[in-house]
């Protein structure tokens, strides 16, 4: 699909992604795997935090003790790893460029949700530091039986409560897992941020480096207005 063609479309319903997306706590994943290992007293391989990008933080805990060497020391490591994110999300919650103003416009007129590999708990809480929690009807998280972006369940089910079919929704994202689970919920999908390297970032249907895009925000706009 094209950028024109994206652009000409009016979506039915978009669900957002959280970390990197809405909320600038990416970098708050970064500091606090960087805590941890050095808790541990342990050091990342090279490439570490690109592979870490968008897991589940109960996978990523895994992950870093495996790459570590230390596969023993996984649960003491994910505790830490979620002790240390909430503490700094805490501290300093940020939306990113262009979101507040996104979601404020197309809540106007679209049903919005977001689905995160989370814990709901700090999903609801950043958004709520930020002022945006009540423009979702929908705050969709993995566990549960719902399995973390790769898999498309966070997806599916937050397309599903917005009460439109998947072939209709937008989805918005940062990283290629995200992309993968909303492309395999059926979605369409809006990647943002830096393009990460590799071809996943090529399933996303159009890529804008943030949500301040001029043209993004007048699409956004001119379906609130045609409403």
């Amino acid at each position: 699909m094209t950028p024109h063609r994206i652009f000409s479309w009016s979506p039915a319903a978009i669900v957002f992604d959280c970390d990197g997306t809405l909320m600038d706590t990416e970098r708050h994943w970064q500091d606090a795997r960087s805590r941890v290992f050095r808790e541990f007293g342990l050091k990342p391989r090279a490439g570490f935090a690109e592979r870490a990008k968008g897991v589940h933080y109960i996978e990523c805990g895994s992950l870093m003790a495996r790459e570590s060497g230390k596969p023993d020391l996984a649960d003491d490591m994910t505790q830490s790893l979620l002790k240390h994110f909430t503490a700094l999300v805490a501290e300093d919650p940020v939306t990113m460029p262009g979101a507040a103003a996104l979601v404020r416009v197309t809540a106007r007129h679209l049903p919005l949700a977001v689905a995160s590999n989370c814990p709901l708990e700090v999903v609801e809480y950043s958004l709520a530091r930020a002022g945006l929690l009540g423009y979702f009807a929908h705050v969709v998280v993995a566990g549960n039986g719902l399995s973390p972006k790769p898999r498309p369940d966070v997806y599916a089910t937050a397309v599903r409560l917005c009460g439109v079919r998947p072939e209709d929704a937008l989805a918005v994202e940062d990283s290629v897992t995200g992309i993968e689970s909303a492309r395999s919920a059926g979605m369409r999908v809006l990647g943002v941020g830096p393009r990460p390297a590799g071809t996943g970032a090529d399933r996303a249907d159009l890529w804008v480096r943030t949500l301040a895009d001029p043209e993004l925000q007048a699409w956004a706009q001119a379906g609130a207005e045609e409403d």
